[in-house]
């Protein structure tokens, strides 16, 4: 029998299927592959993004580009955030931390201050020998990180306004200022429109111009091992798109949801009130807010989801173009849920109810076999650190705080974690909230003084909406009890190799 030198290429592909070392330090085989041949990864971010889309089984959102992705890769159908809010939920993401050891459970301080050493996902990554670029909202704005990029962060001078929408803002800071207001106080300064549809092109709004940059950085570094991170802005109010995607809906076609109040036996500071929306010009100061007006929230967001999904799309399509599609992993999020109505609440999240922890993830690997599919498993953002590194078949990052997920993408419904764990702060209380399964329990301490701890129960099985608390029932006291006993075990004990 004839013998046929080994090539380089059959070397890679040896190392592909079968490396033994692989193997032993549990890498799968796509991870293994990645180990040949150094994957790329696109990295997108968008700010405020429920599962709110048609391949998550919206009957109205226009996302084809989404839809596609997901068809081409893996949808997450029960992924939670660390903390509803926008730094909280991306610092812990990109540390691979969660927010009671990052510190950070508000807009600020940046997580240097008190973590100078921490080694982000993209600096690991450029540690590993990838370009690492970054364009529009990755780290929340205005607390980017130096250290996470091969070249400094990008984001366009591009409005978020139309020059009519800019106009107002400035009236209205120049009145507040009048008046004594701080307008440099978030908290306090009036805002601009709450929605607008100005006729303009995609690039005179900032998403649209970030999306042109974005594909000129693919260009410029598609030769090199990279990772790319493309966040977006939208759909996070003020809603802002293009005339072309309001004209996508017809708002006689939006619904409202069917639980405009809060859960029954709810504490009264597990409610995220109207105040940061009733900041917005215009806005109806009066209970509740018109049906009009809500139908144009509801309208606008889903246009912004529209705009959002068409720069995507041309990412996604000069990644194609570029011939890289087949060695680069993309991964979509959005950095929280977001309530529409829910309970009552309106252009929100900053609570623990699931409308605000639980996010859109897709994942699509170059050589998918289990595409389209759905992944039900309990996951976290937390997860994503420690999974893209595996996926990338870099070395294992020690001191991450969640678990790589790679397993779940070439056998989806293998038996996972036992729990995901998010927070949020509300009414001096320091509110943790545990889902599992069937349940959620959420429980409140006081941050300072000796009030009983406070909870809420929500059965997902009877009450998907979370509109009963449960908790006070003496039926489920002994629920209560082994829920928060799992609670206060922690992450650790909800791990999939947790015994």
């Amino acid at each position: 029998m004839t013998q046929h030198p080994i090539t380089r290429r059959d070397a890679c592909k040896m190392l592909a299927v079968g490396s033994a070392a692989a193997l032993a330090a549990g890498i799968g085989r796509a991870a293994a592959a990645a180990a040949a041949e150094k994957r790329n990864v696109l990295f997108i971010a968008v700010d405020d993004l429920r599962p709110q889309l048609g391949c998550y089984g919206d009957k109205i959102v226009k996302s084809p580009n989404l839809d596609k992705l997901a068809s081409r890769g893996l949808i997450f159908t029960r992924c939670y955030c660390q903390q509803a809010l926008c730094s909280p939920s991306r610092t812990s993401l990109l540390t691979g931390l969660r927010p009671d050891t990052t510190g950070i459970v508000t807009i600020g301080p940046h997580f240097r201050d008190s973590m100078p050493n921490v080694v982000t996902l993209p600096q690991y990554f450029m540690q590993q020998g990838y370009v690492t670029r970054a364009i529009g909202k990755v780290y929340h704005d205005g607390l980017d990180d130096k250290a996470s990029w091969s070249a400094p962060h990008e984001n366009t001078k591009a409005p978020g306004y139309s020059p009519t929408g800019q106009a107002r803002l400035k009236e209205r800071l120049a009145d507040a200022k009048k008046a004594g207001i701080d307008v440099t106080d978030r908290t306090k300064a009036p805002f601009g429109p709450a929605y607008e549809a100005p006729d303009c092109a995609d690039n005179e709004l900032r998403d649209g111009a970030n999306a042109d940059r974005a594909l000129e950085i693919l260009r410029e570094i598609k030769d090199k091992p990279f990772f790319f991170a493309a966040g977006f802005s939208k759909p996070h109010i003020p809603y802002v798109a293009p005339k072309r995607y309001w004209d996508l809906y017809d708002p006689q076609q939006i619904t409202f949801p069917d639980n405009q109040f809060p859960p029954k036996d709810a504490p009264k500071w597990a409610i995220q009130g109207l105040g940061e929306l009733r900041r917005y010009d215009a806005t109806p100061q009066n209970d509740p807010l018109p049906d009009e007006w809500k139908r144009r929230l509801i309208h606008g967001y889903m246009a912004c989801i529209s705009y959002i999904d068409a720069q995507i799309g041309r990412i996604l399509a000069e990644l194609d173009r570029l011939g890289l599609r087949d060695k680069t992993v993309v991964i979509a999020w959005g950095d929280n849920g977001y309530q529409l109505g829910q309970h009552g609440m309106w252009s929100s999240k900053h609570t623990n109810f699931e409308t605000s922890a639980l996010v859109p993830m897709i994942v699509s690997l170059p050589d998918q076999k289990t595409a389209g599919q759905k992944i039900n498993a309990l996951v976290e953002f937390i997860d994503i650190y420690p999974s893209l590194v595996e996926i990338c078949g870099l070395p294992k990052k020690d001191g991450l705080e969640g678990s790589s997920f790679a397993p779940l993408l070439e056998t989806p419904d293998r038996p996972w974690k036992k729990a995901a764990f998010s927070q949020y702060p509300r009414g001096g209380y320091n509110g943790h909230t545990i889902r599992t399964d069937r349940w959620r329990l959420v429980e409140w301490r006081r941050t300072k003084g000796k009030e009983p701890t406070v909870y809420e129960l929500y059965d997902h099985q009877n009450d998907p909406e979370e509109n009963i608390n449960l908790a006070a029932d003496p039926k489920f006291a002994d629920t209560v009890k082994e829920l928060a006993a799992q609670l206060h075990a922690g992450w650790k004990a909800a791990r999939p190799e947790a015994k």
